[in-house]
């Protein structure tokens, strides 16, 4: 029985972080895909059952199954919260994208075009998942939503962020928006150079390792082995 119950509470710690389908970035709060809303059940479900066989073997007849709704309640938030490996793909792209998306976004507010227009723009240009989820999230303003609330909506984002805090806050305490994109644009680019700088420089350690790993038996055989005889044949 115990076994059973801790295979149920891995399962359910499986289940919780399994990736699931990606989301369509909308306006409004995501919500999860329906894969991950099932799978969160399953889980919260094994988590439930390990709390009432293991937690009650553990932790006698009246704890044991209250820590399994806690957990199973964990696991249900969790779940709900995680992001999937296809939704942190498409988040690490967009941040990729942004710096050559804002540059562009800046010329075109600096040859005179407003900002929800310079973004449309923008994003026309270069399309892809990023301009995707720009247009998604700044489409209330062709249907004359406040511009505040939709930059607002816009900093929630993880991959757009910069822009919509840069706009809101031109928007809100008056400077240009065209120096505001200009500046973005010019530290995005800095810090996309630097994020590459840095991955570089991750590879290199990361293949540090299995070149060592590599060279390790080659060393052991020609260096140890031999001095290690030779030791030996002297004491004989």
């Amino acid at each position: 029985m115990t076994v059973l119950a801790a295979a149920c509470a891995a399962l359910a710690v499986l289940l919780a972080h399994r990736p699931g389908r990606p989301r369509a970035p909308i306006p409004r709060g995501p919500r999860p895909p329906s894969d991950v809303r099932r799978q969160r059940g399953v889980a919260a479900a094994l988590a439930v059952v390990a709390g009432l066989t293991w937690g009650r073997d553990l932790l006698g007849p009246l704890l044991g199954p209250a820590v399994g709704l806690a957990g199973a309640a964990l696991v249900w938030t969790a779940a709900g919260r995680g992001e999937s490996s296809a939704e942190r793909r498409a988040t690490l792209r967009a941040r990729a994208d942004l710096p050559h998306l804002v540059g562009l976004a800046a010329d075109a507010v600096r040859a005179g075009s407003d900002p929800a227009h310079a973004l449309r723009h923008a994003a026309d240009a270069l399309p892809g998942p990023t301009a995707d989820r720009l247009l998604a999230r700044t489409h209330a303003l062709s249907l004359g939503a406040d511009p505040a609330a939709v930059w607002r909506r816009l900093a929630d984002d993880p991959a757009l962020a910069p822009l919509g805090r840069a706009l809101a806050r031109a928007h809100e305490s008056g400077p240009p928006v065209a120096d505001a994109i200009a500046r973005l644009a010019v530290r995005s680019a800095e810090q996309a150079r630097a994020e590459v700088e840095d991955r570089a420089r991750r590879v290199g350690v990361r293949a540090a390792v299995p070149l060592g790993l590599c060279l390790l038996p080659s060393f052991v055989v020609l260096g140890i082995v031999p001095l290690a005889a030779a030791l030996l044949a002297d004491l004989w």
